[in-house]
């Protein structure tokens, strides 16, 4: 269909019959110039296997905003399977993703890649929670001592801080 003289993305209509179901792209005047590009996907439309670190540190709700992800990726204090990991990362399925919160290491194991940050309850569908019993017991007794420690020098307690350590121990 192509005939000489012409580069190959030149096509000679005339060879081909005006009444065949052709493209409309090929419902051109005599000799037209096609152009074929490929089709880009959007993000939207591609699989969703891998995201950025820092993006997903925020859509599963591990840090409030995404800047608090990036800056923590920064300082050394995430990890993916052992190894140290920068916010630009790709975290894909399988992977384990630990966190360090001050005290505390949160270990999180990738299922999926949502799109945006999810719900609370959405949370099981994209990641698994391996934090061991021995960190959340490590939180709550910092928790406890912070509650119960009291400035040297405050004094006694008042009648309300009373009530109030009475109901955090009662």
């Amino acid at each position: 269909m192509v005939e000489r003289g012409f580069p190959p993305w030149e096509i000679n209509l005339n060879a081909i019959p005006y009444e065949t179901d052709l493209p409309t792209a090929a419902r051109l005047p005599r000799f037209a110039v096609v152009f074929i590009f490929p089709r880009v996907t959007s993000p939207s439309e591609a699989d969703r296997s891998a995201a950025r670190l820092d993006k997903w540190l925020w859509a599963m709700r591990v840090f409030k905003t995404r800047p608090l992800a990036t800056e923590a990726c920064r300082a050394g204090s995430v990890e993916i399977n052992e190894l140290v990991a920068k916010p630009a990362r790709e975290v894909h399925a399988g992977e384990v993703v630990k966190v360090k919160l001050g005290l505390f290491t949160r270990t999180l194991r990738v299922v999926g890649v949502p799109r945006s940050r999810v719900g609370a309850k959405l949370l099981p569908d994209f990641c698994v929670d391996l934090t061991p019993p021995e960190e959340f017991e490590k939180l709550r007794e910092r928790s406890v001592q912070q509650a119960s420690a009291r400035e040297s020098g405050s004094g006694r307690p008042t009648k309300w801080e009373r009530r109030e350590i009475d109901v955090f121990f009662g």
